[in-house]
């Protein structure tokens, strides 16, 4: 049986899960399976909003978390750190840059998330397609 394609990037508008499944300064993993392979990624919460990344520690090529859906996520002054459970590595969830660890001024991938109505969504990345037509590049 051949291995399944990692896909790094998902379309916009599927549906994840209710905001009120994720607990205030937590995260979950989601694991979406497309036509063209599978996407592992997850979110963190801070309040209403939410930030998504791809599972992918940019030190080891591993998921952050050594269990399904059990990363670490640590609230300090500045805001939530979310830990690689293999290596110790700290990334700031608002913008997924490494702090502390052996992958420092490294960051995760992005992976847009948008909450609509209490539920997150994937998002587009980028401005939406209008945007262009406003700048004269459609």
């Amino acid at each position: 049986m051949p291995a399944e394609t990692r896909l790094y990037a998902t379309p916009p508008g599927f549906k994840l899960a209710p905001l009120a499944d994720i607990a205030d300064g937590a995260a979950r993993g989601f694991r979406l399976r497309l036509k063209a392979g599978r996407f592992d990624g997850f979110v963190v919460r801070s309040g209403d909003s939410v930030t998504g990344y791809v599972d992918l520690c940019p030190h080891a090529g591993v998921p952050l978390a050594a269990q399904p859906d059990s990363y670490q996520v640590h609230a300090v002054s500045t805001g939530l750190l979310v830990a690689c459970t293999w290596h110790g590595a700290l990334f700031r969830a608002e913008d997924g840059v490494c702090v502390a660890g052996p992958c420092v001024k490294q960051r995760l991938q992005s992976w847009p998330v948008e909450v609509r109505k209490g539920t997150i969504f994937t998002a587009r990345s980028g401005p939406p397609p209008w945007w262009r037509l406003l700048l004269g590049l459609a």
